[in-house]
Parts: structure tokens; C-alpha cells; sequence
């Protein structure tokens, strides 16, 4: 059954491997919602990239929301052994200044994204705004692109996870971001991305390193394998089952999750069940399809969500 508006809305609670340094090539954007962006500067090997909606929005630097000072946003290419190739690092921060050992939450991407188009259209401005307003404790965001295969090993010498939970706390470390090692404290992840926040969240706990929060947008948990399959992202179903996050929902039950999803979304009738089978701290589903034109209506919650399970200093 469809809804015309809000059905579900919950008060929130709370390797060894050949290492080198690529490139210190970066984009760097400080950016003033509703003002457009105030600074940005690019240097590459290859020339200069146009400041243009396309890129604030893949960023999610543009908004409509006034933020009292700018946020600001880094691409820098690093080399990741575990994927075996150069990758975005993306980090979306509250302010040009932050404090040292920001704590940093990860966001990924969905399926044929990237992390330069990981965070829904003002996410920037509303992580300053917040900030700023002292709604939320600080706190960063960081994505890396991570291909294809829902965030796990499934092709030879491409294994996305263990970038995640090996190489990222080094590159965070190295930036003085996160916590202690580098950890992010926190994972938001959209659609694909969603599937592999769970994973993510699931491989964490076994490490005994568990999140403070998850954070879902539209997660891509899916019903059937006739319909996983077409995405060739597991090698048979038993694959698939060994890592399905609704099969393994004890693993990240303890964490406080928040669950974000339009009712016209395809990916609603597995969002239902986790929420069912959960009860996650926000479950909120309305009115919306699959992509930014919803994400964006509710970043203002996912941010407060993440500021109100930020660690303690």
C-alpha cells in the first residue's frame, strides 16, 4: 500500500602489500549555501575543472539552507592496495579549521557511484549549518569510491572491505581525522551503499571495534536472488546469503541505526522488513522514488542523527 505522507517516523535515540604516495593532487572547496561556493581551487596534471551545479551538487555543497560559515570539501587521489588502483578520498569537513581527530563518519556510495557523487545534494551546508548552531557536535564525512560489487571481494585483487576497515583508518590517521587509529565512528551509506554500511557495520563488531551509528538512505536490501543476481555482485546465491544483512540482522542490532526511504522506492519492501524485524532508532518512509529529489529532503535528519552519536571528547 502507498502513503501519502510520513508511515514510519521514530524519535531518534541514541596488508602488506606495495604502498606508494600517488599524487597530491586535490580539489578543494569552502563552500556557503544559498551564496554558492566562496572558494575553490583545483591542480591537476590534466588542467582546471569548472565550478559548476554539477559539480556542488555531486559534492553536496549545494543547498538552499544559510550556514554561518563554510564548510569545506577535499578530493585527493590516493593508491589503495586491497582495491589494487587509484582511488577517490573524499572528506567533507564542518569548517576550515576543524579540531584535531575530528571523529569522521563513512559515507558510501551507491551502485555505479563514486565517492565524489556519494553525498546527497547539501550535505555540506547542512553538516557546517549544524555545526556552526552547535545542533551537533563537529564531525567529518568521508567516501572512497568503492566500485561495484556491493563493498565486498568479489572479483580477484578487489577487495573494497578491507580498503574500509584497513586502509582508510590509515589515510584518516595520516589527516588527523578520526578516532583513535583513525577509526570513523560512525557509517552512512545510500542504496548499494547501504548494504555495505550494514557489512561494514557487521565486520566492525567482529573486530570488537563496533559503530556508534549507521545511517541509511534507501539501502539496497533485496528480497530475492533472481533479483540480486542481475547485479553480478556475488557469485551464486549462497554467496549472497553469507553476507545479506537481513539474514545477519543480530550482528548490527546493538548499534543505533537510523533508516531513511521513499514509498515509491524500489528498494522499500526490504526496508520495511529490517525495519520491522529492528525497530531502528529513526524509521522514516514517505513519499518519494530512489535518488537525490528524496535524499536531499532528508539530510537535515540524517546529519542531526550522526551529531547526536558522535563520541565524547
Amino acid at each position: 500500500m502507498r502513503s501519502n505522507g510520513p508511515v514510519n517516523e521514530a524519535v531518534a535515540g541514541t596488508g602488506p602489500g606495495k604502498r606508494r604516495r600517488i599524487s597530491r593532487r586535490s580539489l578543494l572547496i569552502g563552500g556557503a549555501s544559498g551564496l554558492g561556493i566562496t572558494a575553490f581551487s583545483i591542480g591537476t596534471a590534466t588542467g582546471n575543472m569548472p565550478l559548476t551545479t554539477a559539480v556542488q551538487r555531486a559534492l553536496g555543497v549545494a543547498s538552499t539552507t544559510p550556514v554561518s560559515q563554510p564548510g569545506v570539501a577535499k578530493v585527493e587521489r590516493v593508491f589503495s592496495a586491497a582495491r589494487n588502483r587509484e582511488v577517490d578520498l573524499v572528506t567533507l569537513l564542518p569548517s576550515r579549521n576543524p579540531p584535531a581527530n575530528l571523529p569522521v563518519s563513512l559515507l558510501l556510495h551507491g551502485l555505479h557511484g563514486r565517492a565524489r557523487n556519494a553525498a546527497p545534494t547539501g550535505t555540506l551546508a547542512e553538516l557546517s549549518s549544524q555545526v556552526a548552531r552547535h545542533a551537533v557536535a563537529p564531525f567529518g564525512l568521508v567516501a572512497v569510491d568503492g566500485g561495484d560489487d556491493y563493498w565486498h571481494a568479489n572479483r580477484p585483487g578487489d577487495d573494497p572491505m578491507r580498503m574500509l576497515l584497513e586502509e582508510v583508518p590509515q589515510w584518516l590517521s595520516r589527516r588527523r581525522l578520526g578516532g583513535p587509529g583513525g577509526q570513523p565512528f560512525a557509517c552512512t551509506g545510500m542504496s548499494m551503499g547501504g548494504f555495505g554500511a550494514l557489512l561494514y557495520a557487521r565486520r566492525r563488531a567482529e573486530r570488537a571495534q563496533p559503530l556508534r551509528a549507521l545511517a541509511l538512505l534507501a539501502p539496497a536490501l533485496i528480497l530475492s536472488w533472481d533479483e540480486m543476481a542481475k547485479r553480478g555482485a556475488f557469485h551464486d546465491a549462497a554467496d549472497w546469503a553469507a553476507l545479506d544483512p537481513l539474514k545477519h540482522l543480530d550482528a548490527t542490532r546493538s548499534i543505533p541505526t537510523g533508516l531513511w526511504c521513499g514509498t515509491e522506492d524500489p528498494f522499500i519492501a526490504g526496508a520495511r522488513q529490517f525495519i520491522a524485524a529492528t525497530h531502528p532508532a529513526i524509521a522514516y518512509t514517505a513519499r518519494g522514488r530512489h535518488g537525490d529529489t528524496f535524499n536531499r529532503t532528508v539530510v537535515p535528519s540524517v546529519i542531526g542523527f550522526l551529531g547526536r552519536n558522535v563520541p565524547a571528547a
